[in-house]
C-alpha cells in the first residue's frame, strides 16, 4: 500500500506541483490551502508524512506542527518555507519536525528526506507496539483465585501506598517481578520509574558501579560519568532482584545508602541525596545465608520491614485451570492464531505436574502445547508434551 502525504501550503502552484511530482513517485496526496484545513484533516486521516509551509493564513505551519506532535498517529512532518531563517528552522526541529526544507524546494533532496521521514514513521509504529506489549506483559495482573495468592494480593494493598521496604521471597519463575511491579504501580510513586535491577545477573566487580554509578577515570573502563540504578530510581522504586546473590562489599554500600538515604559514585566524593523506595527479592534462605556468613544481617532487617512469601505453583495448584486460560489467550494473541480450548481431562494432567519451575515453566509449557497441538489440548498432549519435562 503506498505510503499517503499531505501537503498543506496556501500557493496552488506549489501543492499541484508537488502532487504531480510525489503522485509519480506512487505516493497517495492529498492537499490542504491553509494551516486550520490541513490540521483537521491530519486529525481525520493517518497520514504518514505531512509536508506543511510556515507562513500561511487562519493557522501558521508551527502551530500546526505544535498540534500534529499531540496526534496519537504521529506522523513525520516536514516544514517547507521561503522566509525562515536558521532560528526557525532550529525551533521547528526542537518543536519535533522531522526537517526543515528552505523554498524554492530541491526536488532530489525533498524525495530522499521524504523518505527517510517514512522509515522513521514506521520506526515509531513499531515502537510503539513494542511499548505497548511490554506495558501490557510487565503490568500484568497477578492471576489466581487461591488462598495462598489471595494472601499476597492483600498484603500487596496493604503495603502498596506506604514506603516501606518490602522483601519477597519465592523460588525462581514464581512471579517476584509481578509482585514488585504490583506494588510500584499502587504506591504513591507510580508515576516515577520502577528500576530493575538483577543481582545475579551482574560480576560482582560491576554491582557497585552499577548500582551507584561512576565517575569519569574512576576504572580503567570508565571512559566517562555513568549515573546508577540508585540515581536513575530518584522518586521511583529501585527493584534490587535476588539480592541474596549480592557480595558482601556491594551489602556494605547498599546498608549505607538505606540507612542515609544518601550514595556516592564509586571514584567520586560527592554524596547525592536519593528518594527511593526499595523492593528486593530472593529466591534464597537469607537466614541461612546470614548464618554462612554471605549476607549481612543488619541489611536483612533493612529491607524486611515487611516480607511477602510468594507461594509456588505447587502451592496453589487450583489457580491451574485459571492460568492455563490466560496464557492460552494471551499467546494464542501474540502468535495472532484463533484460541485454543483445553480440555478438562488436559486441566487435570497439568494439575498433576510437579511445577519445579513455578509460573515461569507453566508458561513455557503452556505455548509449547499451543504450537504442537490442534485446535483443542487433550489429556493426551498434555501427557506427550507437557510431562515428560517436569521433575
Amino acid at each position: 500500500m503506498a505510503a499517503k502525504i499531505l501537503v498543506i501550503d496556501d500557493e496552488k502552484p506549489i501543492r499541484s506541483t508537488l502532487r504531480e511530482i510525489l503522485e509519480y513517485e506512487k505516493f497517495q496526496v492529498d492537499e490542504a490551502p491553509d494551516g486550520a484545513a490541513g490540521l483537521e484533516m491530519a486529525q481525520k486521516e493517518k497520514y504518514d508524512v505531512v509536508l506543511c509551509d510556515i507562513k500561511m493564513p487562519k493557522m501558521d505551519g508551527m502551530e500546526v506542527l505544535d498540534n500534529i506532535m499531540k496526534l496519537e498517529h504521529e506522523p513525520s512532518v516536514i516544514m517547507i518555507s521561503g522566509h525562515g531563517t536558521i532560528d526557525v528552522a532550529v525551533d521547528a526541529l526542537k518543536k519535533g519536525a522531522f526537517d526543515y526544507i528552505a523554498k524554492p524546494l530541491d526536488l532530489n533532496r525533498l524525495l530522499i528526506t521524504i523518505r527517510n521521514a517514512m522509515d522513521r514513521t514506521e520506526l515509531v509504529k513499531e515502537a510503539k507496539v513494542l511499548k505497548k506489549k511490554l506495558s501490557k506483559s510487565k503490568t500484568a495482573d497477578i492471576i489466581g483465585e487461591s488462598e495462598a495468592i489471595q494472601k499476597v494480593l492483600e498484603m500487596i494493598n496493604k503495603v502498596a501506598p506506604t514506603d516501606a521496604r518490602v522483601l519477597v521471597t519465592g523460588g525462581n519463575g514464581s512471579g517476584k517481578e509481578l509482585v514488585a511491579r504490583q506494588i510500584h504501580g499502587k504506591s504513591n510513586r507510580a508515576n516515577a520509574e520502577l528500576i530493575e535491577v538483577n543481582c545475579a545477573a551482574i560480576p560482582s566487580e560491576l554491582i557497585e558501579s552499577e548500582l551507584f554509578g561512576h565517575e569519569k577515570g574512576a576504572f580503567t573502563s570508565a571512559i566517562k560519568q555513568r549515573i546508577g540504578k540508585f540515581e536513575q530510581a530518584i522518586g521511583g522504586t529501585l527493584f534490587l532482584d535476588e539480592i541474596g546473590d549480592m557480595s558482601l562489599s556491594a551489602q556494605a554500600k547498599v546498608l549505607r545508602a538505606l540507612q542515609e538515604n544518601k550514595i556516592t559514585r564509586v571514584g567520586g566524593e560527592k554524596e547525592i541525596s536519593v528518594d527511593v523506595r526499595i523492593i528486593a527479592a530472593t529466591n534464597k534462605d537469607l537466614k541461612k545465608e546470614i548464618e554462612a556468613g554471605n549476607f549481612r544481617e543488619d541489611l536483612y532487617h533493612r529491607l524486611s520491614v515487611i516480607v511477602i512469601q510468594n507461594p509456588s505453583l505447587n502451592d496453589r495448584i487450583e489457580d491451574v485451570p485459571l492460568l492455563a486460560e490466560h496464557f492460552v489467550s494471551s499467546i494464542c494473541e501474540e502468535y495472532g492464531t484463533v484460541k485454543k480450548t483445553i480440555h478438562k481431562d488436559a486441566m487435570k494432567e497439568l494439575q498433576k505436574i510437579n511445577w519445579t519451575g513455578n509460573i515461569r515453566e507453566f508458561r513455557n509449557v503452556m505455548e509449547r502445547l499451543i504450537i504442537l497441538c490442534g485446535n483443542t489440548i487433550s489429556a493426551a498432549d498434555v501427557v506427550s508434551y507437557a510431562q515428560p519435562l517436569s521433575k
